[in-house]
């Protein structure tokens, strides 16, 4: 498994991706303004590929450029399916490769979110994984039911309220949590719960005011449009879903939950690179640098916050 970064990795991995299939191509759009990948899928067809591109039935303020993006990729000889309109909105952004190379993302494939926003995407070739991920594609490509099969394939509507539920309680010691827009009760219920039960939360984003909760900050960069969690450092959720009742239960949302340590552990040194920049990180950096020059020992967490400081 590798972890995208953006606005770091830039369009070079998906790109990367395209130009290496050599039999398929299934990828689910709900934005897109690169011209770049939309030369390297005509490109593919070229060669001989079959590229199939899943179109959002509609986004915000941009269904005019959707209906010119899937006609532009029809005369390409890509085939082309949009969503059902049964969800208020099909968000999910994913791609998958040959049948055997799954790509989730958390951003859309527009240049602001590409260059100029914090984001994620995930690169799998677990079997398992892929074939679930294949299993969504072709149900909401065909306008099938789909049915959820596999544990760590999170989908809206279908089963991310109960399972990032499940991964919010299975906190001991942590999470980071990267969110835009929180704001689902039953959510911050089980967050707040868990802070009182002495689990450290941080939280990089937005907070809705009511619940008066002092452990988030606002991104120090430029634009936030990740969706991330992760938990005891030992597991993380990547997805394009945020902790709203909206987008838990009226949208098409994917993500998936990530056990490799190495990208775990990536996604906890980029949180704290950003933590570090925020009021709240820049004063508790103050703090561990003094607990380091007094010589006192530093916990993982307090090593990996006074790294991103220096």
């Amino acid at each position: 498994m590798k972890l995208i970064v953006e606005p770091d990795d830039g369009m070079a991995p998906i790109l990367t991706a395209i130009k290496q299939a050599k039999k398929s191509i299934d990828i689910l759009i709900f934005r897109l303004d690169r011209g770049d990948l939309a030369r390297a899928l005509e490109a593919a067809v070229a060669r001989g590929v079959v590229v199939r591109a899943l179109t959002a039935h509609t986004n915000r303020g941009g269904e005019k450029h959707l209906r010119r993006l899937e006609l532009h990729l029809l005369q390409q000889g890509v085939t082309v399916s949009r969503t059902a309109d049964d969800l208020i909105r099909y968000h999910g952004k994913m791609m998958i490769v040959d049948g055997r190379i799954l790509h989730v993302y958390g951003f859309n494939f527009t240049t602001l979110d590409i260059e100029k926003s914090r984001s994620f995407g995930i690169i799998s070739r677990n079997p398992t994984l892929v074939q679930e991920a294949a299993k969504l594609f072709s149900a909401d490509f065909d306008r099938h039911p789909y049915v959820s099969g596999h544990q760590r394939v999170i989908v809206s509507p279908e089963n991310s309220r109960a399972r990032l539920a499940d991964f919010l309680k299975g906190a001991k010691r942590q999470l980071l949590i990267y969110d835009p827009g929180l704001t689902d009760d039953g959510m911050l219920r089980i967050i707040t719960a868990k802070i009182k039960a002495g689990v450290d939360v941080k939280i990089i984003g937005k907070v809705e005011d009511k619940w008066d909760l002092d452990c988030w900050e606002k991104y120090p960069g430029k634009r936030l449009h990740v969706r991330a969690i992760v938990r005891d450092g030992q597991r993380a959720f990547v997805g394009s879903q945020s902790l709203r009742k909206l987008e838990l239960e009226k949208r098409r949302e994917v993500g998936v939950i990530i056990t490799d340590r190495a990208v775990v552990a990536e996604i906890m040194s980029v949180f704290a690179r950003d933590w570090a920049d925020t009021p709240a990180g820049k004063k508790a950096a103050k703090k561990t640098l003094k607990s380091l020059k007094a010589g006192k020992p530093l916990g993982p967490e307090e090593k990996l916050l006074a790294a991103a400081a220096l």
